[in-house]
């Protein structure tokens, strides 16, 4: 078991470092290219919104706040949230293309995204990911994987189904939002294990006080953007009914 999680150290003010691992870097090249050839045939709108999600993934990974995760459980959050509300719904979008013909069932990717997203931010599984880089990775493999998984569904349904779309992203939002309320009601911390008094206090937050952040950011923005697509949903399929 390594002495040091794969962001690295804690960091205080002032000492966040980005992550150069090189075998990530590249990992990424080698993603974005294999991804390249489905959107030679598509629209500049889709070629610019899945470019702009391999940017955000790539952000989210290397960037300063992969170390900041370490000290903090908002952090990571944080970067959950760009991987699953930002990146996938983004090269999703670019993975939609006008020869699918045939629209995927909601309920496995809406269930395995829940799954996903409860499981990692359990105390155990969580401060698992910090122990060693195997876990830490599918952690962040399965939220991501299954993230975009749901938003292509998503994508795909809406065009068919607006009302199925609407349904699962109604459901989405409530168990994001229940465990973010969880989170942020809870009455002690429950991740001292890797974010300790001592790691949180040079950033002014107590652990709970970080866990509440973490939770409102969960709740909010997360609940936010599914409630908002279940609206969508709703009023497309209200449209068509009238016409």
């Amino acid at each position: 078991m390594p002495e040091i999680p794969y962001c690295g150290t804690p960091p205080v003010p002032g000492g966040v470092a980005w992550n150069p691992d090189p075998v990530l870097i590249a990992t990424l090249l080698v993603m974005g290219g294999l991804a390249m050839p489905r959107l030679r045939d598509a629209g500049a709108r889709r070629q610019a919104a899945s470019a702009l999600g391999w940017a955000v993934l790539v952000l989210a990974l290397v960037s300063p706040l992969c170390n900041l995760s370490v000290a903090l459980f908002s952090a990571r959050v944080a970067q959950h949230l760009l991987l699953i509300l930002v990146a996938a719904p983004l090269i999703a979008f670019g993975m939609i293309g006008p020869d699918r013909q045939r629209a995927p069932n909601l309920a496995a990717p809406a269930a395995l995204f829940a799954l996903a997203l409860w499981a990692w931010h359990l105390p155990g599984p969580y401060a698992a990911s910090f122990a060693r880089d195997s876990i830490y990775w599918a952690m962040h493999a399965s939220l991501f994987g299954t993230a975009l998984w749901l938003w292509a569904a998503l994508g795909f349904r809406a065009s068919v189904r607006p009302d199925a779309a609407a349904l699962a992203a109604l459901a989405t939002a409530v168990q994001m939002g229940l465990l973010g309320a969880l989170l942020t009601l809870a009455p002690r911390p429950l991740f001292l294990a890797v974010h300790a008094p001592g790691v949180t206090a040079p950033w002014g937050l107590s652990p709970l006080e970080d866990q509440q952040l973490g939770g409102l950011l969960m709740w909010v923005p997360g609940g936010l953007v599914f409630a908002a697509l279940c609206v969508a949903g709703l009023g497309i399929a209200l449209r068509r009914a009238r016409a």
